[in-house]
């Protein structure tokens, strides 16, 4: 079971989510327009990927990312693979984590939060077992534990772990320090694709 909420989890973390992606969308909207525009021109429209994903207490929301894919289709109008339909721009958003950013609306909203376990795929929820299911217990965030522990490089079960983890231990030195390691992660471009995948693995169950 998890523990009691802390002081910083409790009254202060929704407030600096608030502030700090405030703050961001209006810095970072020349390069949010940027980025905008050369999607347009590069993928086409729509210019925002939405895809419906669970959040805190499994709380259904729609959440946004610059699309990183084109809609090509087989001849009976069936998408083709991730492979094949993520472009070299594509890539590139992804690997410097550019396609993230509309996520800002989504912390300042409250659908999630800077920090936090990464919001996974709905119908991955009848999947958890009670322990992984705990990871909807607190906001998903823009990054995590695991996303500076490999990212999409290491196994379903690890991230998992690493989510619990995080969960069972909010406070504002581990956020301070996920937040510094993700733009080090991010510089680098660690841990974008998984060994079997171009994006990442399906969760099919533990």
């Amino acid at each position: 079971m998890r523990n009691s909420l802390g002081v910083y989890e409790k009254y202060f973390k929704r407030g600096l989510d608030v502030l700090l992606s405030g703050i961001g969308l209006i810095v970072l909207s020349p390069v949010i327009l940027i980025v905008a525009i050369l999607v347009r021109l590069k993928l086409g429209s729509p210019i925002i990927f939405k895809q419906q994903r669970p959040g805190l207490n499994e709380k259904i929301f729609q959440m946004y990312k610059f699309r990183t894919m084109t809609d090509e289709r087989d001849i009976a109008g069936n998408l083709l693979s991730d492979e094949i339909r993520l472009t070299k721009f594509g890539k590139l958003l992804r690997g410097t984590s550019l396609d993230e950013l509309p996520e800002l609306i989504n912390i300042f909203k409250g659908d999630m939060s800077i920090i936090g376990p990464r919001p996974l795929l709905v119908e991955y929820l009848e999947l958890y077992n009670a322990e992984q299911k705990r990871r909807q217990l607190v906001r998903p965030g823009l990054t995590g534990l695991a996303q500076i522990n490999g990212r999409n490089a290491i196994s379903w079960t690890e991230k998992f772990q690493l989510d619990c983890e995080y969960i069972d231990n909010v406070t504002f030195k581990q956020d301070v320090i996920i937040f510094f390691l993700t733009i080090k992660k991010v510089l680098i471009k660690e841990g974008i694709s998984s060994s079997s995948s171009v994006t990442n693995e399906k969760f099919k169950g533990s």
